[in-house]
């Protein structure tokens, strides 16, 4: 139970962090994607099923505020949380090019099927531009700023576990 509070607060505080104080910070018009950042940590460090409801919550709420249709942003974030979820086998701590790799890919691929059913669709078929100019940018910016937060998220999940099994070792 305290887990799911700590996901929603940090869901809440991702999105507050992304529309306001990172949307100061951007660098060539681009912002990093924090929601997408707790989507894979969630789905990385926890497995396939708290991946789907982070990312399910994370595009809600991005889909709530900011969408023209509920459900897009709920339905790409949850299968990035679905997919990372399968690497949590491959989970370690102390490894970073995993992690990297995967906010990296996560980010492409959402930043291609976010171009694709809202630009492509509408005929806007310049690629190459949004590609250099929106989605390279982004995925550096966002990989830049899991290099400061994944750590933070690390130590909160051990923390998270040391309760969850000294609560399991009181009552079970």
């Amino acid at each position: 139970m305290l887990r799911k509070f700590i996901l929603g607060i940090s869901i809440f505080v991702f999105y507050l962090l992304q529309c306001t104080v990172f949307k100061a910070l951007s660098l060539a018009s681009v912002s990093p994607n924090l929601l997408l950042i707790l989507t894979f940590a969630a789905g990385f460090m926890r497995g396939k099923k708290e991946g789907m409801f982070v990312g399910f919550f994370s595009g809600l709420v991005l889909d709530i505020f900011y969408g023209q249709v509920i459900g897009f942003n709920a339905l790409l974030y949850m299968y990035i949380g679905y997919i990372n979820g399968f690497f949590n086998s491959m989970f370690y701590d102390e490894d970073v090019t995993l992690p990297i790799g995967l906010v990296f890919g996560s980010d492409f691929v959402y930043s291609f099927f976010y171009y694709v059913f809202n630009f492509m669709l509408r005929n806007r078929l310049n690629f190459i531009y949004y590609l250099i100019h929106i989605i390279l940018p982004e995925m550096i910016y966002t990989v830049v700023i899991t290099l400061l937060i994944y750590r933070i998220m690390l130590k909160i999940n051990r923390k998270l576990e040391a309760y969850e099994k000294r609560s399991a070792t009181k009552f079970g």
